[in-house]
């Protein structure tokens, strides 16, 4: 499709060739800013993005999620310490902190084939890298955001809870994008779990809930809404009978 532009097709009509609409447009623009304002969020506006999440489809409209919202500068400050405490922990363990030069390199090669081949998912490339930063105080998790929602998943939840909760905080991302908000996910609050504090204060993993994820919002710093490539993606398509074959097509081609 054409990049997006200034014209926009009205809602709930579909033609031809037509422009992004209003919902596609929202979508298309949005992007992680990780730098904010320090210009407090009214409450009627977090209220409002809230609202967007509560509204979020679920299985069985099961709603397995809680809502916590963070606006203290004092509490996201020592939020902001204690994951740091714990990051540099962790690259102490894996060596990556106590090294430097030749025997760091072999440290961070020892760490990519133990730890991130062991937790895949949690210690890939751009998270391990994101973790040596914040060892070196290079960077900050929660980048300053006047405003933090932690997103509880309730373990009651039918079917596949984590998803809903997925679901919740996309609802919530787009509603503010659209609101002039800008957001961050940041699923390195999890880290804050380690700490017997945190899980009281914010009943972090205290039946029924347990961490979910967790988004940075403020008004951004810089201007962030831009369509920026994606990969192409190849689409199976299944048109005919059980014995016929599907067709391919390259997605954002």
């Amino acid at each position: 499709m054409d990049a997006i532009n200034d014209t926009l097709s009205s809602l709930g009509v579909y033609r031809e060739g037509m422009p992004w609409n209003p919902v596609e447009k929202i979508i298309m623009e949005r992007r992680s800013v990780r730098r904010f304002k320090k210009e407090m969020l009214p409450d009627n506006l977090i209220r409002r993005i809230l609202e967007s999440a509560r509204f979020a489809p679920s299985t069985g409209n099961g709603q397995p999620w809680k809502f916590i919202v963070i606006k203290s500068p004092e509490i996201i400050a020592e939020m902001e310490r204690d994951a740091a405490k714990i990051t540099k922990f962790f690259m102490f363990f894996y060596g990556y902190t106590m090294f430097k030069g030749l025997r760091r390199m072999v440290s961070k090669i020892m760490a990519n084939f133990s730890v991130m081949r062991l937790y895949k998912n949690e210690f890939c490339t751009p998270p391990f890298f994101a973790m040596t930063q914040a060892a070196e105080d290079q960077t900050v998790y929660f980048h300053e955001a006047p405003v933090v929602i932690i997103i509880l998943q309730d373990k009651r939840g039918v079917s596949n809870p984590s998803v809903d909760v997925g679901i919740a905080g996309e609802h919530i991302v787009l509603a503010a994008h659209s609101l002039g908000v800008g957001t961050c996910w940041l699923g390195f609050a999890r880290l804050l779990t380690y700490y017997p504090k945190w899980r009281k204060k914010f009943g972090l993993n205290k039946y029924p809930y347990k961490f979910g994820n967790c988004i940075c919002l403020g008004y951004p710093a810089y201007k962030a809404d831009r369509e920026v490539p994606r990969e192409i993606q190849t689409v199976e398509w299944h048109e005919g009978s059980m014995k016929d074959l599907p067709r391919y097509e390259r997605q954002g081609e």
